[in-house]
């Protein structure tokens, strides 16, 4: 995890971008291990070295946690699981950038849920038509179907992730629940991800690109995002993490070497737009209720740790 004095000395922008960069091309990095040990292999090998890493730092305790406590760290580390497997097993039918578009709206989703804002029509409107774009696509043998269909149920469970991450970490110390919750998920991925691994996931090569995947797609965002949310403002997390569809789609010419087709390219934009146009209108909402005397959170209840 980076060293606290030296991020500290940096913009909290820039620690933010950093994050988004290294979770998109963590993600296209696990695309590279597919071929040999199949996405849930990659999510097992992910989410074990991750846990390890934060168990050995926060040593958490199960001691003196209520039952309802446990509850809510096994049904989030059950949702982190099956997230990300349903993430990356459309990551291996889709290109990045479209997989990461569709399941941005599971977030989208929660910043606009309950709002009986009119304005919020309008982006719902623009993020239902980019998902739709990329759907007409693959309905004409562009994309995936079956991946699209992947890409939505990750969304749904980044949204379940989101509520639950915020249940858990107002009962837990630090990152302790989110240590817990990732050793759990490692569980519940062990029979899937060595039925697709097999004896693969011993090999040294293939163990140490686990580790890449675990350090860029968890350890180094999560711990990045930590610290600029000491410093950084609501409305620009919010915006800044608008842009994770745009780093996905780079990641994957970059990396994969993947095409961007305009179709794709105008429906990652429509997203990016509708989710800035949220952020934004949420910031201003909040300020005038700030104004009339509540005071707006110093984090946007729509935004999670960077784990998708």
């Amino acid at each position: 995890m980076p060293a606290r004095g030296r991020t500290d000395a940096l913009p909290p922008q820039v620690l933010l971008l950093v994050g988004i960069i290294s979770v998109q091309f963590g993600a296209a990095f696990a695309n590279t291990l597919f071929a040999e040990v199949g996405p849930a292999g990659v999510v097992l090998m992910r989410l074990v070295f991750a846990s390890l890493v934060l168990l050995a730092l926060t040593r958490p305790r199960l001691a003196g946690r209520s039952r309802r406590d446990l509850l809510a760290v096994a049904g989030f580390g059950l949702v982190l699981a099956c997230m990300n497997w349903s993430f990356y097993e459309s990551l291996n039918r889709l290109p990045l950038g479209p997989a990461v578009t569709v399941e941005f709206i599971g977030p989208l989703a929660v910043a606009i849920a309950g709002s009986r804002r009119l304005l919020d029509l309008l982006w719902v409107a623009l993020a239902g038509g980019g998902v739709a774009l990329l759907a007409l696509g693959g309905s004409q043998g562009g994309l995936n179907p079956f991946g699209l269909l992947l890409a939505a149920l990750a969304g749904a469970l980044w949204a379940a992730y989101i509520l639950l991450s915020q249940r858990v970490g107002s009962s837990s110390a630090g990152l302790d629940g989110l240590a817990l919750a990732l050793a759990l998920g490692a569980l519940v991925m062990v029979p899937a991800g060595v039925a697709q691994g097999g004896s693969e996931l011993l090999r040294p090569g293939v163990l140490l690109g686990g580790l890449g995947v675990a350090v860029l797609s968890t350890l180094v965002p999560y711990s990045l995002e930590l610290i600029a949310l000491r410093r950084l403002a609501a409305a620009a997390f919010g915006l800044l993490m608008s842009l994770e569809p745009a780093v996905a789609a780079m990641a994957g010419v970059l990396v994969l070497d993947q095409q961007l087709m305009l179709r794709t390219a105008v429906a990652i934009v429509m997203v990016v737009v509708a989710s800035a146009g949220t952020t934004i209108d949420a910031s201003r909402s909040a300020a005038q209720r700030g104004s009339a005397g509540s005071r707006p959170d110093s984090r946007p209840d729509s935004q999670a740790p960077l784990l998708g």
